[in-house]
């Protein structure tokens, strides 16, 4: 009969209180959860900024799609010594985003503009209205294709500005220990995986993933791709997790 699935490894941060989904799910079920990021964020240094020749201030807006780009957006002013002006606009992916700026600056709604988390929304409902602005976009090296895809198919004027990159965590001392499960959320933890393990051979190892970008990932590096969300039936990864170990655990197997 087939080992239990007994202890999972999730490639994100552990959470910051006892409320969330993974510790309760493990609670409910016997489990042993551990959290490692595989990846990390690095920001380019002023001197690696102004080799892209890119000028903060020849833009009238600019737009977020995360924490970090608001981090290292004015993290690059303050290194470059650049006085963002309050005529500055900002368009943000969610509103929980657009709050964040609060560490940031004087919050204004009438210059803060934001989405409800989806990027093509976000365009079409707030950008396009303010299409004569020249727009800055701050991002990863490892950004979302359809980013510029979505504003190049509007027709907006914008820069790409990367100010940071997303590189693999140092996971060596992990190299003796298994896991029944592992988690990804993004194709860089995949790539972190074999760049810290070149020779890892999945055999009984389920891999779940969140996302569509992550699944093709999985499939791509040539691994087993055994439990995937968001579905119709599992909204959340947790959900999926759950779903499958508990028919798994029941019977041996997926049916």
């Amino acid at each position: 009969m087939a080992t239990k699935i007994k202890k999972i490894l999730v490639s994100q941060p552990k959470p910051q209180n006892d409320k969330s989904p993974y510790l309760e799910m493990a609670e409910r079920n016997n489990l042993k959860i551990e959290f490692r990021p595989f990846i990390k964020i690095e920001g380019l240094s002023a001197k690696q900024f102004r080799q892209n020749r890119i000028d903060l201030l020849e833009h009238t807006a600019v737009i977020f799609t995360s924490r970090t780009a608001i981090d290292h957006y004015f993290r690059i002013a303050e290194e470059l010594r650049v006085v963002i002006p309050d005529s500055m606009k900002y368009f943000c992916l969610s509103e929980s985003i657009a709050l964040y700026l609060q560490k940031y600056i004087v919050y204004r709604k009438r210059k803060i503009f934001y989405g409800q988390n989806i990027f093509k929304d976000l365009v079409e409902q707030e950008i396009n209205r303010h299409s004569d602005e020249k727009f800055l976009v701050p991002m990863s090296d490892q950004h979302k294709p359809e980013i510029p895809r979505i504003l190049d198919k509007n027709k907006i004027i914008y820069t790409k500005a990367i100010l940071y990159r997303t590189v693999s965590s140092d996971l060596s001392d992990l190299r003796d220990v298994n896991y029944d499960v592992l988690v990804f959320y993004s194709p860089s933890g995949i790539r972190s995986l074999f760049h810290n393990f070149p020779e890892f051979e999945q055999n009984n190892t389920k891999i779940a993933c969140f996302g569509p970008h992550t699944a093709r990932a999985v499939k791509k590096a040539g691994l087993r791709l055994d439990i995937e969300a968001p579905t119709r039936e599992a909204p959340s990864m947790t959900m999926a997790l759950e779903n499958y170990i508990k028919e798994y655990n029941r019977n041996g197997c997926i049916k």
